[in-house]
């Protein structure tokens, strides 16, 4: 008797899961699709990246040696088409080339530039911090007090590396416009940090004893 319960159950089971199959044999197939279509996405861009990668690193490397053997009208074009690519590799590394060289002047299209690499390429968090600092450190001989805080606070406000530079940047920024308490306040916040480079804390302190004591 149990055993024909058991051959019963089983047969019962198996066409349940027949039946199963039958009536969700739509949704089994666009998810059977779906996952397939997913597969081939990844490897797709996978394979898309890795060309555009070199496809960049190919024009970067050709513009650079075409300018330094002379001839000097696709450079910049041709370093702006990289940056506007947002690649985390090439991007940078042709706007630093442009702004090393000197090769862009234009306030507005430089911060333009710098927006792209710390918004738009995804940088990690500490690439992005530095970049943030030499955004503000460009920024600092020509912007207000509230411009330069706006660029640098991401960063002063974080646990960043590069905190300890961001508050030395403005303290000196301070300074050099004669605020002297807020330059102070500065150096003073810099020196109470922890975990920072001895080299700057040092420096900061120097600065507190022999401009700062009365």
């Amino acid at each position: 008797m149990d055993q024909e319960v058991e051959i019963i159950s089983a047969a019962t089971r198996k066409e349940k899961i027949k039946n199963f199959i039958i009536n969700k044999k739509k949704t089994i197939i666009a998810v059977f699709i779906f996952i397939l279509l997913v597969i081939f996405s990844f490897f797709f861009y996978q394979e898309y990246e890795k060309g555009n990668k070199e496809r960049l690193a190919n024009k970067y490397n050709a513009t650079i040696i075409e300018y330094e053997a002379g001839d000097k009208s696709k450079i910049l074009s041709s370093m702006k088409e990289i940056i506007e690519d947002k690649d985390k590799t090439y991007s940078p590394l042709a706007f630093y080339y442009l702004l090393d060289n000197d090769l862009i002047t234009s306030k507005e299209e430089i911060n333009k530039f710098f927006d792209i690499l710390i918004k738009e390429l995804g940088l990690d968090a500490e690439t992005k911090n530095l970049t943030i600092f030499k955004k503000g450190l460009f920024n600092s001989e020509f912007a207000n007090e509230n411009e330069l805080l706006n660029i640098l606070n991401p960063v002063i406000k974080s646990e960043s590396i590069w905190k300890p530079h961001a508050l030395y940047l403005m303290a000196e920024y301070y300074f050099a416009k004669k605020e002297k308490q807020k330059s102070k306040e500065f150096f003073e916040q810099l020196v109470s940090l922890e975990n920072i480079s001895t080299k700057i804390k040092m420096e900061a302190q120097k600065r507190l004893r022999s401009d700062f004591s009365e």
